[in-house]
């Protein structure tokens, strides 16, 4: 009785003050700002748990329908979501791979443990031909991630001839051999992965000496010359950006990492389903966090790159919980519900307001592993809420970002953590028209904001609401589909727009007239 009574209050509260103030979102479409790379919304699969193995590769003499043995059906889900990059082959299992285990014939390539996720055997049957079959298929851009941890600037370097080299060397031939005439096209390459951690336990100052002397040796032709990516920080770590922005001018990007946990520790990260709604908050409260640590790591660039040639890459972030129970906990299996849709979308919110130095992020990760788009069994597959989000936001793809402002922004609080009602975005795109992205995060309370684009309030909006009853609702394999995007528009009444946001909603729309 205590919490429906607080609960009712906190309603009346939230009410009044909207009645007080109405929320009002003001987008100036005459101020174009940055283009919003569409690598923003890249996708990560490591060799991790079923991510990779059953979850997309099946093998070609698979009965499930495959092509060259990738499943068709997550295949064609993946492109749907027009994704534009994918990064191989991680993670920290990126910093013990070595290449050369990954080609020839399938039968006879080495088995070894993954001792990273598992322990399990990894039969190396997905190697580099595998991936650039599932980046051409899926019509994306090619991250592969060097081995610095276990490897050495020679394997970096002969795995770039191998995949790059035109002319005629053993390595090239080797290729060809494989079935490979014509070069890969390698458009971004790492050099290590969390150097800080499992790729070495480096300090940022002898990491930076590391990235120099292998980046000397990572030659390829011009015209087919990755993005070199060194391995930044976590979290709200700036000593990497600092040491690898200053004097290390083979540096392209810079990586950082950074995961959501709802209770913050890492020993008992929180549950993905039947949380409290203290959880919920607590998990989408932490995209400030997530604004802080760019903010903070790209006024480090501005200070030593002001003319903004490296980029600041988040290529690992999304939810991070306690594994699904009775799973293998080295495989990071976690249910996907409508709280992760919306942390999803938050992200993306954020990514787009420093559109100019964040010009790629990975979500960890692509297939059943993490806060993945799709969960398959063998023979079926879900596509998940974060799924939807993504797809949801496709449009702000190289759009142009625009400035978008929200007056009397509500604030949600529960106990002592509290975080902004609504987050908008703003963007005109490809197609010429301008969308708009906003997030009620409030579990419980609507909001109505009216809308002004300039001066004036547009006609009509339309495009697509994601929302559901519970706070942990998901898309279950089997059963039906509880989260899944539903049509939205509104009409101008008296020269006025007013946008109706459910209680935990996502919603893009197009502006019309």
């Amino acid at each position: 009785m205590k919490k429906q009574l607080a609960a009712l209050a906190a309603s009346l509260i939230w009410a009044l003050g909207a009645q007080a103030a109405d929320i009002k979102l003001v987008v100036n479409a005459d101020q174009p700002g940055p283009v919003i790379h569409r690598n923003v919304y890249g996708q990560f699969a490591e060799h991790l748990g079923t991510g990779i193995y059953e979850g997309m590769w099946v093998g070609p003499d698979s009965k499930i329908p495959n092509v060259r043995g990738w499943r068709k059906d997550v295949v064609a889900a993946l492109k749907e979501l027009k994704v534009p990059l994918v990064r191989w082959p991680g993670g920290c299992f990126a910093d013990e791979y070595h290449w050369r285990d990954g080609i020839g014939p399938r039968n006879k390539r080495p088995v070894k443990i993954n001792t990273n996720w598992g322990g399990v055997p990894e039969d190396n049957a997905v190697g580099t031909h595998e991936f650039f079959d599932l980046v051409e298929q899926l019509g994306a851009e090619a991250y592969v991630n060097g081995n610095l941890g276990t490897g050495s600037a020679q394997e970096m370097s002969e795995w770039l001839e191998y995949m790059t080299g035109e002319g005629k060397s053993t390595l090239t031939d080797l290729r060809r051999k494989n079935g490979r005439d014509k070069p890969f096209r390698v458009h971004y390459f790492a050099v290590g992965n969390e150097a800080w951690g499992c790729g070495g336990n480096m300090r940022p100052e002898y990491y930076a000496d590391q990235y120099r002397q292998v980046a000397s040796f990572l030659k390829t032709p011009g015209h087919n010359r990755p993005i070199m990516i060194a391995s930044g920080g976590n979290g709200l770590q700036t000593e990497w950006t600092e040491a690898l922005s200053k004097g290390v001018h083979s540096v392209n990007a810079i990586s950082h990492h950074s995961y959501t946990l709802p209770t913050g520790k890492w020993e008992h990260k929180g549950a993905a389903i039947g949380f409290p709604e203290g959880e919920w908050i607590s998990t989408l409260a932490n995209v400030q966090h997530i604004d802080e640590i760019i903010t903070k790591n790209t006024a480090v660039l501005d200070k030593n790159d002001p003319s903004k040639k490296i980029g600041f890459y988040f290529d690992e972030w999304g939810s991070w919980y306690d594994p699904d129970p009775g799973s293998n906990p080295g495989f990071l299996v976690q249910r996907n519900t409508l709280r992760d849709a919306l942390l999803a979308a938050l992200h993306f919110n954020v990514f787009h307001a420093h559109a100019d130095r964040v010009q790629m992020t990975n979500i960890a990760q692509m297939v059943n592993v993490l806060q993945a788009m799709i969960q398959t069994t063998k023979t079926s597959m879900v596509l998940t809420p974060t799924y939807h989000a993504f797809a949801l936001y496709t449009p702000f793809q190289d759009a142009t970002s625009l400035p978008a402002k929200i007056e009397n922004n509500p604030v949600y609080k529960v106990g002592n953590v509290e975080m902004p009602g609504i987050s908008a975005t703003a963007a005109r795109a490809k197609d010429g028209k301008l969308y708009i992205g906003l997030v009620n995060s409030n579990a419980n309370q609507p909001a109505e904001l009216t809308l002004q684009v300039g001066s004036a309030a547009p006609k009509a909006v339309k495009g697509k609401l994601l929302t559901a009853g519970a706070m942990d609702a998901q898309n279950e394999l089997g059963k039906p589909a509880q989260v899944v995007p539903q049509a939205f528009e509104a009409q101008a009444t008296n020269g006025k727009l007013t946008l109706k946001l459910p209680a935990k909603s996502v919603v893009v729309v197009a502006v019309e007239g």
